[in-house]
């Protein structure tokens, strides 16, 4: 698999399996066994999403060695701050079943609509991320959902900079501003919900560019991520999707056509604005 070269130097695979709202158990477990067995050796998860345990299940059931596999999870809100983000690490790790994180990021940024020391809050997470990165419990470290106003203020106080920034990216809703922004210093943009879950599949124009190509939207939506050097996380229970969000026909979406999806207004969009939430 094609990869991409963080700033740390380590490779991570460029397509990933996205698990959120995956249920945890025998579901999971499938989910992430017919991924493998399809050729994901990414797969991404986060305490939050509950399902820990069963993909911890499926990395010991499948038929290849753990170092083949590039497994990220997260810290939730509940548990920022410094020794609570330790500890919350410690779960993860046990709950997966395994001896180091490949990736651990931090979920959601505290903001300015939740706290006054939202700066401080950041930091001090960020801080946990970079000891245990230090000591070797994670390869690479990295936030989720950062706009440009929290990652400028995590480059101010931090030691170590963020290998990626997990955020939704999709058709209707590029971020321009936070993707500009983490292209200039190095962070590489990984896609949450690259098919705008679902809801951009009966979309006129990119129905049309997907049948130019012999593509379906969802493989579209993964190319025009790709095209971009940016990382997307297709999520599916089903295998041929899962197969599909692969195993990607050689196609290159043509300067016109990426403009033209580029200037789509906002569609599918999930109405999670960082500096907004509240949970």
């Amino acid at each position: 698999m094609k990869t991409f070269r963080l700033n740390n130097n380590i490779e991570i695979p460029a397509i990933g399996f996205g698990t959120w709202q995956i249920e945890d158990g025998e579901k999971i477990i499938q989910a992430v066994l017919t991924a493998i067995d399809e050729g994901y050796r990414h797969i991404d998860t986060a305490f939050f999403y509950h399902n820990e345990k069963g993909i911890g299940q499926a990395i010991k059931q499948a038929p290849i060695k753990r170092d083949e596999l590039f497994i990220t999870t997260k810290v939730w809100n509940t548990d920022r701050g410094y020794e609570q983000t330790l500890k919350a690490f410690e779960t993860s790790l046990h709950n997966l079943q395994l001896d180091y994180i490949d990736l651990y990021l931090i979920h959601w940024p505290a903001n300015a609509t939740q706290f006054e020391n939202w700066k401080q809050i950041n930091a001090e997470t960020w801080k946990a991320l970079e000891k245990l990165y230090k000591d070797g419990k994670v390869k690479a470290i990295g936030v989720c959902n950062f706009m440009v106003n929290h990652l400028e203020a995590l480059l101010e106080s931090s030691e170590i900079k963020p290998m990626i920034n997990q955020i939704e990216f999709h058709p209707g809703h590029t971020q321009n501003e936070v993707v500009a922004f983490c292209k200039q210093n190095d962070i590489l943009v990984e896609a949450w919900s690259p098919i705008g879950q679902g809801k951009i599949l009966d979309n006129e124009l990119l129905l049309n560019i997907a049948q130019k190509h012999n593509v379906n939207v969802g493989q579209l939506c993964i190319q025009f991520a790709l095209q971009q050097d940016i990382l997307p996380l297709p999520k599916s229970v089903t295998p041929i999707n899962i197969k599909n969000n692969l195993h990607l026909s050689e196609f290159k979406i043509s300067d016109e056509d990426l403009d033209l999806i580029l200037k789509m207004p906002s569609t599918g969009f999930t109405g999670l604005n960082p500096n907004e939430i509240t949970f």
